[in-house]
């Protein structure tokens, strides 16, 4: 398969170069955008025409505002990923024009209305703009999970820093990287192997061969004692003449691309590690909104609590909500409501039924068919309907709309040092730990999704966690 798989990248290569695959996937991507861009422009002009807007804005606004997204570099490279510095480049050539509408409304002896026209038509245009860039990226990401205009990767490095990378990679899919082959820079160890579909295509002096046999359009290069300045930048002239690209990764996983920044000390390059944002003043707003939206969520969602009550209470013998203590921000104890799934004596049966953990590899108990849970328990627990009342735990202060899992305090007591980071945070009523899977996944691999939050927790982050809790709970994956 491996040497299937590199005839036919080879065949490609003799057809279409690294360089010209490139040229043609940024050619692609960037008349996509200046597509949508007029298309955001256009409606926006013919919205404000059909309101009443001056005939100066409707007939500038489709002309300047691709000009100024490419005035303020809102078509480079970078662009094409989407994320939150298009949107703050969007803005940016907002206000320029924004600020060009007021220059010119001044020229023309105070004509205030002009002003007001183009700022309700600039906005319509930056929100629009921003939709449909939005919508390519899902249709691009969509392209990237059934295998479609993946780009082809070679990594070097140490075999370790190699497995390390290609399970990341496989974790954070779809990313549009399509790994074909690695060069190691040491023989790998028994107990730590590369993917072994991963083809090990030789060491650091065979890359460019690798590279040709590939047809690969990048090098991703892992920091490694045994590659030296001189041998990076003499690979770096190498691949450039064979237009591949060079990237350096800095193997730090679960880290934002936002808490990241480049700085020089000289003519050194450095990369800037900014700390989690843990104050109490840039969460401020968090609290608010949580407490908001769970005291509205509370009075919109009466009438099926009230539904879900009289089921659970109809049906089997017990109280209405299950109460248990568990372990919120710093480790403090709050008693966390949920509607009851179980029998009545749940607890008592729980030691007969050890053996049957799927999460042998950490404190959680959970069954994929747990007898102890009624029929009704089950449906709710399938849409996570048993979890509404945690919005009582929201508006009391002790819990998040979006955190870490509520651990048990006894869990606690065994936490490591890096597992307790994830106290440092309220819990939540869905997290990331939820939309990746929830029960299915192992211990170690909810720990890790909870400390990812935690060190690069944003509002951005909350709201896209909210956004895919909806589709995890309609899915049902792993909920039990």
């Amino acid at each position: 398969m491996a040497v299937e798989s590199a005839a036919r990248s080879e065949s490609i290569r003799e057809v279409v170069t690294p360089r010209e695959l490139q040229r043609r996937w940024r050619y692609d991507q960037l008349s996509k955008l200046v597509v949508l861009d007029l298309a955001a422009a256009a409606a926006t002009a013919v919205a404000a025409d059909l309101c009443g807007a001056r005939r100066e804005v409707v007939l500038l606004l489709p002309l300047l505002w691709p000009l100024a997204l490419l005035a303020v570099s809102a078509y480079g490279q970078r662009q094409l990923a989407g994320g939150r510095e298009d949107y703050r480049r969007i803005t940016r050539a907002a206000l320029v024009l924004g600020a060009l509408a007021v220059l010119g409304s001044e020229l023309a002896l105070g004509r205030a209305e002009l002003v007001y026209d183009a700022v309700l038509a600039l906005t319509g245009a930056a929100v629009l703009t921003a939709l449909l860039r939005r919508l390519l990226q899902w249709r691009l990401a969509a392209g990237w999970a059934a295998g479609r205009n993946l780009r082809r990767a070679l990594v070097l490095g140490h075999p370790r820093a190699v497995a390390e990378l290609a399970e990341s990679l496989a974790r954070q899919e779809p990313h549009g990287l399509r790994l074909v082959g690695a060069c190691l820079t040491a023989p790998p160890a028994p107990d730590r192997l590369p993917d072994p579909q991963l083809p090990v295509l030789g060491g650091r002096e065979n890359v460019l061969s690798a590279v040709r046999r590939t047809g690969c359009e990048m090098v991703i290069v892992l920091p490694d004692t045994a590659l030296d300045q001189p041998e990076l930048r003499r690979l770096g002239w190498a691949l450039d003449a064979e237009g591949v690209q060079l990237l350096i990764s800095p193997r730090l996983a679960d880290v934002a691309t936002a808490r990241l920044s480049v700085r020089s000390i000289g003519s050194l390059p450095l990369l800037h590690l900014r700390a989690p944002a843990g104050s109490a003043l840039a969460r401020l707003p968090k609290e608010v909104l949580d407490r908001l939206l769970a005291a509205v969520g509370l009075l919109l969602l009466t009438p099926l609590l009230l539904v879900v009550a009289a089921a659970v209470r109809g049906t089997s013998p017990g109280p209405v909500l299950f109460q248990q203590r568990r372990a919120g921000l710093g480790g403090e104890q709050f008693t966390m409501f949920k509607f009851r799934t179980m029998v009545q004596n749940a607890e008592e049966l729980r030691d007969e039924l050890a053996q049957l953990n799927v999460n042998s590899d950490g404190p959680l108990f959970k069954m994929a068919r747990d007898p102890r849970t009624t029929g009704v328990g089950r449906f709710l627990r399938r849409y996570s309907l048993d979890e509404l009342p945690q919005l009582i735990n929201v508006l009391a202060g002790h819990m998040s709309l979006v955190g870490p899992r509520p651990p048990l305090p006894e869990e606690t007591l065994d936490y490591d040092e890096d597992t307790r980071r994830r106290l440092l945070v309220k819990p939540g009523l869905t997290g990331l730990w939820q939309v990746s899977g929830r029960s299915d996944l192992p211990w170690k691999e909810a720990v890790r999704l909870d400390l990812s939050y935690v060190d690069n927790w944003s509002n951005a982050l909350d709201a896209r966690i909210l956004l895919r809790t909806t589709g995890a709970v309609a899915r049902g994956k792993g909920a039990y």
